[in-house]
């Protein structure tokens, strides 16, 4: 059934309802949890499983020591933050870690005082919504291609294109020995190598790979994690060997946002932004402002 013949069906369905019910009932459509539910797949579930099994091996921030980069990046920040992957935890357990003291969403303005305010919260992840809509509502089908996640970090993105997706080839190049062996450990758990592969690479390595790619995903992958005149090179790199026509590039933020102070690597006519229905509920949890920071691109 498609969305019109589905959308018929409930009018019908409500037309029968009594007049005096028939506000309780939309009611209950528009607050009731039940109906999320209907949401929850083998999907889904397999990677709330691998959220599970990571948040086992990870401290409470998900990073690892050798991230001095983004430790140092984050601690010169105007306001204090915290990272919190979203990967690994949705609001529900970041609303229970606080309850339990383990994690707070505010920090004390002034020591000994009362007075606190709100910590921003970053992520260097895709939630599991997130992955949800990237791959059904923001990508095209990907039978046949080839997926490049630059930076994959956890493997959120792989484990998210395994799942929602028909790539025939998802490859992360991550820097961080310690992730490579993590996300080596989840494929072989998780059976997910048949069309996973993780490479311990600097993306300035990989120009044949780049050149293959049809799809490129980059989640806040260098601002935290380089400085300048690195995050120079990696985009002209990038920009260098990503241009396979009608290829497809996924950024977070948005490409004139990553490249906010990098202004002259930036070359005209490389891609052009293609638009993003954001208007899709994935369930209560979803946060949707994080929806709209997802941007698609297509190789001109």
């Amino acid at each position: 059934m498609n969305l019109s013949e589905a959308k018929l069906e409930l009018k019908q369905l409500l037309s029968r309802v009594g007049p005096a019910e028939l506000p309780k009932l939309l009611d209950w459509i528009r607050n009731s949890d039940e109906l999320d539910d209907l949401l929850l797949d083998n999907r889904k579930v397999m990677l709330k499983s691998i959220a599970d099994d990571l948040r086992a091996r990870l401290p409470l921030d998900a990073m690892v020591a050798s991230e001095t980069a983004a430790h140092h990046k984050m601690q010169q920040l105007t306001r204090p933050t915290v990272h919190v992957d979203s990967f690994l935890y949705d609001d529900e357990q970041v609303d229970a870690l606080c309850e339990a003291g383990t994690m707070s969403r505010t920090y004390c303005v002034s020591c000994g005082s009362s007075r606190t305010a709100a910590l921003d919260f970053i992520s260097h992840s895709f939630s599991v919504s997130e992955l949800q809509f990237l791959f059904q509502n923001v990508l095209p089908d990907l039978s046949g291609r080839l997926l490049v996640d630059v930076g994959s970090r956890l493997g959120a993105v792989l484990y998210g294109g395994y799942v929602y997706s028909s790539a025939s080839q998802l490859i992360g190049v991550e820097l961080s020995e310690e992730f490579v062996q993590l996300q080596n450990d989840v494929l072989l758990r998780f059976r997910l190598n048949d069309r996973v592969q993780v490479l311990h690479a600097d993306i300035c390595t990989q120009d044949v790979l780049l050149q293959n790619a049809d799809v490129l995903i980059m989640n806040n992958v260098f601002e935290f994690f380089m400085e300048p005149s690195e995050q120079l090179r990696a985009w002209r790199f990038i920009m260098q060997n990503f241009r396979k026509r009608e290829s497809l590039l996924v950024t977070v933020p948005s490409l004139q946002d990553s490249l906010n102070a990098l202004q002259e690597v930036l070359q005209p006519g490389w891609v052009e932004e293609l638009p993003v229905d954001y208007d899709v509920y994935l369930g209560r949890e979803t946060d949707t402002d994080s929806l709209r920071q997802i941007h698609l691109y297509r190789v001109m």
